[in-house]
């Protein structure tokens, strides 16, 4: 599987989730400074998910100091689930019950051992099957579907 990976800054940690991701068997392209183009986090955000809601990749991978601007900017494209994990356990939850398709992590404060963790979570599970997660995310395509809170324009 191909995944996207970007970041408006290339760290040791960026490094170190490549590394992992080909270690795993992905195919990674990379985006924004990690090819050497230092861009604003929200335009490496917005590119990187409307490849992901485009359907050329499954899934990605995105980074800022805090996770949380390039996962509010991910999450202005119509499809997108971008989830902030800090750890395993939340980076489970965000593929079980809210069929994530993109992950962020901190370039702060998440260490090269607690993305291992967080990756092995994350890849270990997928869209829970229980009629209630499914209702909630259908809810939430309607609520998009009937909703112009998405921008085109950018």
């Amino acid at each position: 599987m191909k995944i996207a990976v970007g970041s408006d800054m290339d760290t040791h940690l960026t490094t170190a989730v490549i590394k992992d991701l080909e270690k795993r068997g992905y195919s990674v392209d990379k985006y924004g400074a990690l090819v050497g183009t230092p861009g604003m986090w929200p335009a490496v955000a917005v590119d990187v998910a409307r490849k992901v809601a485009a359907g050329e990749y499954e899934q990605a991978i995105l980074f800022c100091w805090t996770g949380t601007g390039i996962s509010l900017a991910a999450n202005k494209i119509k499809g997108i689930r971008a989830a902030l994990c800090h750890d395993a356990e939340t980076a489970r939850g965000a593929k079980l019950w809210n069929d994530a398709n993109i992950l962020a992590m901190s370039l702060r404060s998440v260490s090269e051992a607690v993305a291992e963790e967080i990756l092995d979570a994350w890849f270990s599970n997928s869209r829970s099957e229980d009629a209630e997660d499914i209702a909630c995310l259908r809810w939430l395509e309607e609520f998009e579907d009937s909703t112009d809170t998405k921008s085109e324009s950018l």
